[in-house]
């Protein structure tokens, strides 16, 4: 068995070490490509893109190439899924979904690219009732046999453009959710979202929808601020701890998902306002001097900085930057301009940030994370939301978005 990663940290050499003890070949800090093309199958961990170069080289030689995903699926034959993709809310749909479950008393996991890879729940004594499986893109591109008993979609935008060539590309591997449809099959389904309902046309079995504009099988009654379930009130929107709309859709989700796991309303609706926002997800961090600092480094695309922009009421002083993925900062002009959003930019991707806002907004230059942060100390008034949303990956300064939302809460509380 040989293993390898292009990265060296020394969590990953101690794990490379620890392999080698079992018996394992593994390079970290690089690939064998030659080694790898001679694999009799290979398996793609989470994360890894598609067009990455030791991808492409299996990919070249003909050998076969799975999702780690569906390596743990494989395995899990008793074990009942819930699938949930989409280009943002992802990881708070899973999330909730599973405390929901878990609350109405079902043994269920949450895992996939929410943290907890999937293989690992294959290898428990006793197996979960339920997964709870949030899947990437990338996981989707190489799963082959993989069929949830509901999936669920909560919504579609350009995304992962550093990667995909075209947006087509990326919502094909999005589509691949439906590959083995059935009529068994249940779909839940963001009924405000047009590119959602192109991508699930045709697609066999049961179908769900969600709606924050209009009545569906779950809804948001703006007019007495309840979520609703057809025609029973759920929850009112004061009880569910997690600010903007887009949380609002993503609670119907789950809520939805719940129903179809075969869990009882009242169930899952009485476990919903004990569900707390998960971190780096517009994560209320503390307030100093009357300004809240609120941490959303989770906000890898422009589409998620745009929901953050929107559950945010106060007038505010927004950080982005970082790598940048393909997206457009000017879709984000009108929105910063209505609500007083001064910006500071910060990264590889300060420069374009300032050639697609500077017009529309104030917009300040920071030399680092750091000084982006002391910047919007500087700038911020009482009164005012401080937002680490930065429509950026981090890799062009951190290990993953939990590592810079976690220095910015460090140097927040450092205030």
């Amino acid at each position: 068995m040989y293993g390898s990663d292009r990265g060296s940290t020394e969590e990953l050499r101690q794990t490379a070490a620890e392999l080698g003890e079992l018996g394992a070949a593994v390079d970290v800090g690089g690939h064998d490509l030659d080694r790898v093309q001679r694999a009799r199958a290979a398996v793609v961990s989470p994360g890894v893109p598609p067009d990455a170069e030791v991808v492409r080289a299996v990919r070249a030689a003909g050998v076969p190439l799975h999702s780690e995903v569906e390596v743990g699926y494989l395995e899990l034959e008793d074990t009942r899924f819930v699938a949930v993709t989409g280009t943002n809310g992802k990881t708070t749909t899973t999330a909730l979904l599973a405390h929901l479950l878990h609350r109405a008393g079902v043994r269920v996991e949450a895992a996939g690219n929410i943290g907890r890879p999937l293989s690992a729940v294959a290898l428990e004594a006793q197996p979960p009732e339920w997964i709870a499986l949030e899947v990437s893109s990338f996981q989707l591109h190489d799963l082959h046999d993989f069929a949830p008993h509901v999936g669920v979609l909560t919504n579609l935008a350009p995304n992962h453009l550093d990667h995909y060539h075209t947006v087509e590309a990326y919502y094909a591997d999005k589509a691949r959710l439906f590959r083995h449809a059935s009529a068994a099959s249940i779909w839940v389904l963001n009924g405000d979202d047009d590119d959602v309902a192109r991508l699930a046309a045709g697609v066999a079995g049961q179908r769900m929808c969600w709606s924050l504009r209009g009545q569906a099988d779950a809804w948001y009654d703006r007019a007495e601020r309840l979520l609703m379930l057809g025609d029973r009130p759920l929850l009112a929107r004061e009880e569910l701890a997690l600010l903007g709309d887009h949380n609002v859709g993503n609670a119907l989700a789950a809520a939805l998902a719940a129903r179809a796991a075969g869990v009882a309303v009242e169930a899952f609706a009485e476990a919903m306002p004990s569900f707390q926002p998960l971190p780096h997800r517009l994560e209320p961090i503390r307030e100093i001097g009357g300004v809240l600092w609120i941490n959303d480094s989770k906000a890898t695309s422009v589409t998620a900085t745009a929901c953050a922009i929107d559950a945010v009421t106060r007038p505010f002083v927004l950080l982005l930057g970082g790598h940048h993925k393909g997206g457009q900062y000017s879709a984000l002009a009108t929105a910063l301009a209505e609500r007083r959003g001064t910006v500071v930019a910060f990264g590889e991707a300060a420069g374009l940030i300032e050639e697609d806002l500077a017009r529309a907004v104030r917009c300040e230059r920071a030399a680092s994370f750091d000084d982006a942060v002391a910047r919007a100390h500087h700038l911020a008034c009482a009164g005012d939301v401080v937002l680490l949303s930065p429509a950026c990956s981090s890799y062009d300064a951190f290990r993953d978005y939990a590592e810079r939302g976690e220095r910015f809460r460090s140097l927040v509380e450092s205030l």
